[in-house]
């Protein structure tokens, strides 16, 4: 019995309903991105699109954790981090399509989603651009005396970037609450990481600038749960910094609504054994076996879902856009 196995027998002998939860955020953020493929064509949405199926696991994994105090940062990939902090659906939508209820008043896209109220601070789409940003709420967190955390996403290709090592380096000196939680996908792009990297693991990057570092299997909700736990807690208590290495698989093309594997960068066989470990599917066949799901209520939640998702399209189709005379707001802060 692996230990998320065991964590789920336990959360169903006292009752608990958080792995219920958990499968729930994923299927939803998995609900949304197959919406949003299925309806990209319509060419309704101009903005690209990067979507995170396969990958939802880390995000609500971890936010479950997490309070409206608590900031996030994230990167072009940020739909999966968005949704699970709790960020408004109509909100991300109406930005996609450039309308003006969106959360950036519908001028930044898909990869520049944010919500105060629940602590979804920015996503930028420049990689490693939003980890200083982090570490920066970070410190203000601490100047503050809060006992908030600062979650800092970042890509595989982001440690081969200097802003990830000042950035590392400057959380650890001065004992930041920040967590940086690297989703290892395998790629930069079309990319893969022993073209751009040496045979090291990643979070030995972390170690080196003195913060501790945990590996986790990124498709496994439980699992990053129960690492990031630790992480948090030792960071709400000013020992400074830590490192979350969750490797996962991006099932769609890097950019857009589609596959890409025909491009040769990957094999068919290579995805076909990561999509065997869909994170939505397992974690549901597990809540199933234990009794914790039964098919009636996994169908209700599915309506339930599809009934949201259907509502928020409506509202963001109808939505205005921005007005013109507008063009000139929003440039600068208050």
């Amino acid at each position: 019995m692996t230990r998320s196995e065991s964590a789920l027998r336990a959360a169903a002998a006292t009752g608990a309903d958080l792995p219920v939860r958990l499968f729930r955020a994923m299927l939803r953020i998995r609900m949304v991105e197959e919406e949003i493929a299925a309806r990209y064509s319509q060419e309704k949405m101009r903005c690209p699109v990067h979507l995170s199926i396969g990958q939802e696991a880390v995000p609500v994994g971890l936010s479950a954790l997490l309070g409206p105090a608590d900031q996030a940062v994230s990167t072009h990939r940020c739909h999966a981090h968005y949704l699970a902090k709790g960020g408004d659906l109509k909100a991300m939508l109406c930005e996609i399509m450039g309308r003006e209820p969106g959360c950036c008043g519908g001028r930044g896209g898909s990869m520049h989603l944010f919500d105060r109220e629940v602590g979804m601070l920015l996503s930028l789409p420049i990689v490693a651009a939003s980890i200083p940003v982090g570490v920066g709420a970070a410190l203000a967190m601490k100047q503050r005396g809060q006992r908030s955390v600062a979650i800092i996403y970042l890509g595989d290709a982001s440690v081969e970037e200097g802003a990830f090592h000042e950035s590392a380096n400057f959380a650890s000196l001065h004992k930041l609450p920040a967590i940086f939680v690297c989703e290892n996908n395998l790629y930069s792009v079309y990319t893969p990481l022993d073209e751009r990297q040496p045979r090291r693991p990643i979070s030995e990057l972390a170690r080196a600038h003195g913060m501790p570092a945990t590996e986790v299997d990124g498709n496994d909700a439980i699992a990053v749960h129960n690492a990031a736990r630790p992480l948090l807690e030792r960071a709400r208590e000013g020992e400074g910094p830590g490192f979350l290495l969750a490797e996962t698989y991006r099932w769609r093309e890097h950019c857009g609504p589609n596959y890409d594997n025909a491009l040769g960068y990957r094999t068919e066989a290579e995805f076909e054994s990561w999509k065997a470990r869909d994170p939505v599917r397992l974690l549901g066949e597990r809540l199933a076996k234990d009794g914790m799901l039964a098919a009636s209520r996994r169908r209700a939640m599915e309506a339930e879902i599809a009934a949201e998702i259907a509502d928020a399209f409506a509202f963001a189709e109808a939505a205005p856009f921005p007005r013109p005379d507008s063009i000139a707001s929003q440039l600068y802060a208050d």
